[in-house]
């Protein structure tokens, strides 16, 4: 009788292992092939509905090309709001008028910071976020300085709400407010990027934003290592890839094309 059972127990031992050991190839055969660019048919590729300078299509432009998914691009003009944002046809998809919106796995996102997230959890490699829960933190901490603390306040749309002949200050004032508290923060937490020595979602958020705060004027020699981490990152083909001057409604005369 315990012989039995001891048999029994001991098949079901080794049964239970080879299960575990079949799934766990499963899972790294699957990892592997998210490393390889998304196959996809002409008529399954996402739709980002993007304007070429805006800082949060380019975040999620930056996440899509570093995830290798191929996709299209429909061209929101911010510029002719009333048959670009605030058309009917984009307010169906998007009611808040903004951009980007993401059509993907046949559903709509909306809000850069939500779909970026999306995309790490979906698809997770190459991946935009560390392993390490406390260094997930910084990550985030960062995202939030730029995605909320910096964005809105020199965005196109708060801008119309202050007189035009102060809008250039009121811009640098708060760019210059962020960047501070970030240069602070990214001396704790740099390496070669925001967070230690890998791409992270920080990073795909920095780059807009200093690209802007040039736009503006803003002295970055204030800042060092944001501008250190901005070199680095304009030699990465996503982000080249993801540049406002390669976006096919960018200006012929901005582009070169």
């Amino acid at each position: 009788m315990n012989t039995a059972l001891s048999s029994r127990q001991l098949f079901q031992s080794i049964w239970q292992t080879h299960r575990a050991l079949k799934m766990s190839a499963q899972q790294i055969s699957a990892s592997a092939s998210l490393h390889k660019p998304v196959e996809t048919s002409e008529g399954m590729k996402p739709i980002l509905y993007s304007y070429w300078h805006s800082s949060c299509s380019w975040r999620v432009r930056t996440v899509l090309h570093w995830k290798n998914i191929p996709y299209e691009t429909r061209a929101v003009n911010l510029l002719k709001p009333e048959s670009g944002q605030h058309s009917a046809e984009y307010l169906a998809i998007n009611p808040t008028a903004h951009v980007p919106t993401l059509f993907i796995d046949g559903k709509n996102l909306i809000e850069s910071i939500a779909i970026l997230h999306y995309l790490e959890e979906t698809r997770p490699l190459p991946a935009l976020l560390p392993q390490d829960a406390y260094e997930r933190a910084k990550v985030r901490e960062i995202v939030e300085i730029i995605a909320s603390g910096i964005q809105p306040l020199q965005n196109r749309k708060v801008q119309k709400r202050v007189e035009h002949d102060k809008r250039l200050e009121w811009v640098q004032h708060w760019v210059n407010s962020g960047f501070r508290a970030l240069e602070e923060k990214l001396s704790t937490t740099a390496g070669k990027y925001c967070v230690g020595d890998e791409v992270s979602m920080a990073d795909c958020c920095l780059l807009p934003q200093v690209f802007n705060a040039r736009n503006s004027q803003v002295d970055m020699r204030q800042y060092p290592i944001i501008s250190r981490i901005e070199s680095e990152l304009k030699m990465i083909t996503a982000f080249i890839a993801a540049h406002p001057h390669n976006q096919p409604d960018c200006p012929t005369e901005l582009s070169g094309k």
